[in-house]
């Protein structure tokens, strides 16, 4: 039910009078239970994109599915969990109080949830911290919270922007490892969109590497390395070969900087 169809999507948006393509002709796909990367330069039309598959954004031309179905249903029947860079909970309510905010928000449309708002904070490991406002938090707790918080009504989908982008590296490579845990236990189709080569590598089963100006899919690079991950993959043939992949397809325009040779 999870599988992720972008077909011929393009997105126009209208600036100072005059009309500015930010994505063109976009067609990917991603199958249910996989874990995908958008990655591309600033102003390639990765959030843009991650916001269309959510029902925040609507494509001038093309269509997407989750499952079969268009984003809005899916978004109307709880479908879809979004993860921003910034967590942005309710400073006055709890941890758990944070999580349990969009089962309150649907009410009697909530879906039958795999798990409770504590068993989610454990989930992520936050046990403990239940009672804990944001202020309490640091923000790599913040934004474990903000993880629990979407998959609270079980989506099929979780869309995730940058969410570790503001974060020391140590505590990014912790919470890569972190999400790809909660990612496994929970099953859900999940796309992350990032700058970093080596986290869309070390995540992900898929990576569609997108071009600027305006945004177009120049590569999908698909991933071999075992799961669970570990950091040590890091150091293996198959890691670096795919990170270099990337790079190229990033700098395609430059790929002469890259010849060592």
């Amino acid at each position: 039910m999870g599988r992720v169809l972008v077909e011929h999507v393009s997105k126009d948006f209208e600036i100072d009078g005059r009309s500015v393509q930010a994505l063109q002709d976009v067609s990917l796909s991603l199958d249910e239970g996989e874990f995908g990367a958008l990655i591309g330069p600033s102003g390639c039309g990765k959030s843009t994109l991650l916001r269309m598959v959510a029902d925040i954004l609507q494509p001038t031309a093309g269509r997407i599915t989750i499952g079969g179905a268009p984003p809005d249903r899916v978004r109307r029947e709880h479908g879809i969990g979004f993860v921003f860079q910034d967590p942005s909970l309710l400073p006055w309510r709890t941890a758990l109080e944070n999580v349990r905010l969009p089962l309150e928000v649907a009410g009697g449309a909530a879906r039958k949830a795999d798990a409770t708002p504590q068993e989610l904070l454990d989930l992520v490991g936050l046990s403990g911290f239940e009672h804990a406002r944001p202020s309490q938090l640091s923000g790599g707790m913040q934004q474990r919270c903000a993880i629990a918080r979407s998959l609270a009504l079980h989506p099929q989908v979780l869309l995730l922007d940058e969410p570790f982008g503001a974060l020391d590296e140590i505590t990014r490579h912790r919470l890569n490892l972190e999400l790809l845990r909660i990612w496994a236990k929970s099953r859900t189709t999940a796309m992350l969109v990032t700058h970093s080569i080596q986290e869309a590598v070390f995540m992900a089963d898929r990576i569609f590497v997108l071009a600027a100006r305006p945004g177009r899919l120049i590569d999908t690079v698909h991933v071999g390395l075992e799961r669970p991950r570990r950091l040590a993959q890091m150091n293996e043939p198959g890691f670096v070969e795919a990170v270099n992949r990337v790079r190229a397809g990033l700098f395609h325009e430059q790929a002469e900087a890259f010849d060592y040779g």
